[in-house]
């Protein structure tokens, strides 16, 4: 299962996500849930660092499949449009897949 976590402080404005394991809907390699969720992260975090000048911390290690990225800053209005249709595309995910697959949760910080 991969486990998803959204952060956000008192204000409801995004602090960045975190996410580990791997989704287990097909084999290594072969887990179309696992590489949507891996897309979608990759290309929030590329996209952030490409057309936002924010500052951000990103930490991965691809043997627990565990990502972290964190905003140094307040984000930017493109930034956190990015992490809105992140949240879009990773809720899309959970609500075609469902629970077992994919844990998201929303976390102040």
């Amino acid at each position: 299962m991969t486990n998803i976590v959204i952060l956000k402080n008192s204000k409801d404005q995004y602090k960045g996500f975190k996410m580990n394991g791997h989704a287990g809907f097909a084999d290594y390699g072969k887990d179309i849930v696992c590489s949507a969720l891996s897309v979608l992260s990759i290309n929030t975090i590329n996209s952030i660092d490409q057309f936002t000048d924010d500052m951000i911390e990103v930490d991965q290690d691809s043997d627990s499949g565990e990502l972290k990225m964190f905003f140094l800053n307040e984000p930017s209005a493109n930034s956190v449009l990015l992490m809105k249709s992140f949240e879009l595309g990773i809720t899309s995910i959970y609500k075609q897949y469902g629970k077992k697959f994919l844990n998201i949760k929303f976390e102040e910080v």
